[in-house]
């Protein structure tokens, strides 16, 4: 592994071994001036016994808490602007509880934008309130939902989550506050929820909003949210209600320094130096735990296989030496069952250094203590969408300097820390300085879909934070308009356009499940929506991709990815032990479990909406082919003329067949079980772009069904 050197010092010598060096950049470098870098809170292993009060008084917030409450109190809006660890996510709500926000029967609301923040917060602040999640504190994710109905007062969600909510209730009248955490992240749902936001705000005028943002971000939502040159009434004082001007508070964190390292030359395989980084740390650096960021479930899988392999091997060759530390390997991201992803927050054994392998949900909102070593691999999945080719791919991409010193800034929660970004200084300065936001590349079929149940019909003139590229909008209506969940006038279709929108999951698949029920194939159905929720039914394994394709081989067929994800229910479903069964098969039993309760869940909003969910189609795969072709023929592909070889089959999109558009070149995925296989047409549920363009989750249908489901969008028979 390179070593790292100091920025402007003369960069080492190739030929040196390969260790960490001791040059360091101080926090303060003109790189990180005004990031979160250096920010942390008190230190939990220097007061083991000290009570949660205490810690609670020690937080940075805790001295605004009376100026808080006058803000909330006297402002529509407030933009809290809090650095990293100043306590702001937990403290906040609990704030408003002790303040009276939550009496007469309302309560408040924290938005996250992701899952495991707002489930680990949840937990985290019910154990300071003295309560059982899912009583006072609760949480709300999709196809989860943890509060009691009466009685829970603080209730953190997803902001999608949120999004769902106002569909149901337009005003938002169980809650008093509604506190929107980390919008400087800017994701899809955070952008569409603060627009709602303030439509709402306009209806109730009582309603409190709190934003809590990063710096940079903090003067562009107080323009967004001020209201007061609109609303003549606000000159008048104090009688007239809350002041329609947002204010902005600023909470100083507590700053221990983060000793910044760079690379001495960039890297190809970030995954072995993040683990050969994590090794040198742990054999050559004092106490404390280690937090790697990766970008996804793959990547973190081979990183926590390596280090427990290294860990191992080191505890064979120290025997029983007192002096040394074992390693602890904890993976961290989004499709880690709940009991999983809290071991990431425990607290490392004595004797014991914990490393926690993790995406970017450890970026911000939740706090892993005892981190004082970031290993920043300095990338990042990320969306993008291209509204011409009507494809939205997932592609690793590097971070902006934001993202980069917020992540630096978890070494320095509890004591000065060190932060290795495995890129070299030069690279880091040529960052972008912020993340674009999601709502610029993004598909927003979904967004449109659920703004308009909300009966905000035209769209083009909603307020935006950020509006959306008008090419995004347009290809978003036409979809909605081909799935014939828009009428001529673009409003909601009666009942399909609007149970469409009731359903948690993306119109495409939505039309499939709503179409399964005329087919009588609702419980294939259901297995296949809610197995395509889930981010990887395979456990991969370097040096294994044979016997892996030998058990994906064991239930794939030649109808495509769909029948074999039956086959693998079905088969999941009868096992004796089916823990063991998906370590046979290298299954993800994590999972198959979060499936089998997404179709639950699932199951019971078709109940709702009045779907028979017991029909079956038995052994004949063409009735949920034939769904599946009903939700997703925008997705069409026929083989190309000259074929396939060794790197899988060619096909060209029905999408775009005009003179003016030429038909693009895509291939069958290697995970898919039609790599090899030249059926004559096919449909794909997703499309991942790389250096080709690839196809997800194919299922091989009849061309003339195209034709007969989706008269309106294919106009000629294909062929």
């Amino acid at each position: 592994m390179s070593g790292f050197w100091r920025p402007g010092a003369e960069a080492p010598s190739i030929n040196r071994p390969s260790t960490l060096l001791s040059l360091e950049v101080d926090a303060d470098d003109d790189a990180n001036r005004g990031s979160a870098v250096g920010v942390g809170i008190i230190n939990f292993e220097k007061n083991p016994k000290q009570s949660l009060s205490a810690r609670r008084r020690a937080l940075p917030i805790a001295a605004h808490e009376n100026e808080l409450l006058y803000c909330v109190e006297r402002h529509a809006t407030t933009i809290v602007v809090g650095h990293t660890g100043c306590g702001k996510t937990t403290q906040i709500p609990q704030y408003l509880r002790a303040g009276g926000w939550c009496a007469s029967g309302r309560g408040v609301a924290v938005t996250q934008p992701r899952r495991v923040a707002a489930q680990t917060v949840a937990q985290r602040v019910a154990e300071e309130v003295g309560c059982v999640l899912g009583d006072v504190v609760g949480y709300a994710i999709r196809f989860e939902d943890v509060c009691a109905e009466g009685k829970t007062e603080i209730k953190f969600c997803t902001d999608g989550a949120l999004l769902r909510e106002l569909a149901d209730d337009p005003l938002l009248t169980k809650y008093s506050v509604v506190m929107v955490d980390e919008a400087h992240e800017r994701t899809l749902a955070t952008d569409v929820l603060l627009g709602l936001l303030k439509k709402v705000q306009r209806a109730r005028p009582d309603l409190r909003l709190i934003v809590s943002s990063a710096t940079i971000q903090a003067e562009l939502f107080a323009e967004f949210f001020d209201a007061s040159r609109a609303d003549a009434a606000d000159a008048r004082g104090a009688d007239a209600g809350p002041s329609k001007k947002p204010v902005i508070m600023s909470v100083e964190g507590r700053a221990h320094g983060v000793l910044i390292h760079y690379a001495d030359e960039p890297t190809g395989d970030y995954v072995q130096r993040a683990v050969d980084a994590a090794l040198d740390v742990h054999q050559g650096e004092g106490p404390g735990d280690i937090l790697i960021f990766l970008t996804g479930e793959e990547e973190i899988d081979d990183a926590v296989r390596l280090l427990e392999d290294e860990a191992r091997e080191m505890q064979s060759r120290s025997g029983n030496s007192r002096n040394a530390l074992d390693l602890v390997v904890c993976p961290l991201y989004a499709g880690l069952n709940p009991a999983a992803q809290l071991e990431a927050f425990r607290p490392a054994r004595r004797g014991t250094r914990k490393v926690v392998v993790a995406t970017n949900v450890a970026e911000t909102s939740v706090t892993i203590e005892g981190i004082v070593y970031v290993i920043d691999c300095c990338f990042s999945k990320q969306k993008a969408f291209d509204p011409e080719r009507g494809m939205e791919s997932l592609f690793v991409a590097p971070v902006s300097k934001a993202s980069a010193n917020q992540r630096a800034g978890r070494a320095g929660r509890v004591r000065p820390g060190k932060c290795f970004r495995l890129c070299t200084e030069i690279d880091y300065r040529a960052l972008a300085d912020v993340t674009a936001p999601e709502i610029v590349r993004s598909d927003l079929a979904s967004v449109v879909l659920q703004i308009k149940a909300m009966g905000i019909d035209n769209i083009m003139n909603f307020e935006w934070v950020s509006p959306p590229p008008e090419a995004n909008m347009i290809k978003a209506l036409e979809l909605l308009y081909a799935l014939k969940a828009l009428d001529d006038d673009a409003k909601l279709t009666n009942p399909l356009g609007i149970h469409l929108a009731e359903l948690p999951v993306d119109p495409q698949l939505g039309k499939m499940l709503l179409v399964s029920g005329e087919m009588e194939c609702v419980r294939e159905a259901l297995t296949v929506a809610a197995y395509q929720q889930v981010r990887s039914l395979w456990v991969t394994h370097r040096g294994q991709k044979k016997r892996l394709d030998e058990m994906r081989n064991r239930f794939a067929v030649e109808e495509g990815d769909a029948v074999m994800m039956l086959n693998i229910h079905d088969a999941y479903r009868d096992a004796r032990n089916q823990a063991k069964f998906a370590g046979e098969n290298m299954l993800n039993h994590r999972a198959l479990l979060r499936a089998g309760d997404i179709r639950a869940q699932l199951r019971r909003h078709l109940a709702r909406l009045g779907v028979l969910t017991d029909s079956s189609c038995g052994d004949d795969t063409i009735p949920i082919r034939r769904a599946i072709a009903a939700g997703f023929f925008a997705n069409a592909a026929a083989l190309a003329p000259y074929g396939g070889g060794a790197d899988g089959s060619v096909f060209h999109s029905l999408r775009a067949t005009t003179a003016r558009a030429r038909a693009r070149e895509l291939r069958v995925h290697p995970s898919s079980a039609l790599f090899h296989a030249r059926p004559p047409c096919v449909v794909y549920c997703a499309a991942v772009r790389t250096d080709r363009e690839y196809m997800r989750d194919v299922t091989v249908v009849d061309p003339s069904w195209l034709t007969e489901l989706a008269p309106h969008f294919y106009e000629a028979r294909v062929t």
